[in-house]
């Protein structure tokens, strides 16, 4: 199994910028009772990040774009 990549994303939405990035899973661990983590795309902002949508690798720009539109729409412009 090869490293993971993390990949980057700018969005310019509604006249703000957007930036998003790929975080690789975490394997559960049943010691501490941790369940596992699927590999996500973050809104990254002001120190912190917000789970936006799962990250699969080989996604074009166009669905990508699309997709974190309905997120900021859904969860950023409400």
């Amino acid at each position: 199994m090869g490293k993971y990549t993390v990949e980057q994303h700018r969005l310019t939405h509604r006249g703000r910028e957007f930036h998003f990035v790929s975080y690789e899973g975490q394997a559960a661990n049943e010691k501490r009772k941790q369940p596992a983590i699927a590999p996500a795309w973050f809104l990254m902002n002001a120190g912190r990040r917000w789970e936006v949508v799962p990250h699969l690798p080989g996604q074009n720009e166009e669905e990508l774009q699309r997709m974190f539109t309905d997120w900021l729409e859904t969860n950023v412009f409400v």
